[in-house]
């Protein structure tokens, strides 16, 4: 049985760069960080793993790895994004941190359930802050928001198009 998210791993170009994004801008604590050099296949790298702690003892963990071919690119938010839940009250002064710094910012969305904004990251990822609102339990119930019917007129569409 799956407990909860231990950590999810993104590449960076570079550590410090995103070090001082998600430490010193966002306030996660840089918790661990692993230096490899070899592989558990035994190939030879040099590769830093950096892990920042969030609240609930989940980790976001980047790797800085200059010997493996990555594109980094301006990432959509349909294609990816990292959403970060945080308190409402937050929002309004995260979205005035990020504009003093010039850091690239957006929002607020009223997505009925949740309020966000959004930063990039200087990797190109797309960050969210998002907030939930009092709606926030039934619009996430399946037994009352027709998730799976939803899915199904979807898939139905799709078929016929």
């Amino acid at each position: 049985m799956i407990k909860k998210l231990h950590h999810n791993a993104y590449r960076c170009r570079d550590s410090e760069e995103t070090r001082a994004f998600y430490e010193d801008f966002l306030g996660l604590k840089l918790a661990c960080t692993l230096d490899i050099e070899e592989t558990m296949t035994g190939r030879k790298t040099r590769t830093l793993h950096t892990f920042y702690e969030m609240g609930d003892g989940a980790y976001l963990a980047l790797f800085e790895a200059p010997d493996r071919p990555f594109e980094f690119k301006e990432q959509h938010d349909y294609d990816l994004h990292l959403a970060l839940e945080v308190e409402e009250k937050e929002l309004a002064p995260m979205m005035a941190k990020g504009k003093s710094r010039g850091v690239e910012t957006r929002g607020v969305s009223n997505h009925g359930f949740i309020h966000s904004i959004y930063f990039r990251d200087p990797n190109g990822y797309v960050i969210e802050l998002t907030a939930k609102t009092p709606s926030h339990a039934e619009a996430t119930d399946p037994k009352r928001n027709s998730a799976r019917a939803k899915l199904d007129r979807w898939q139905a569409r799709k078929a016929t198009a």
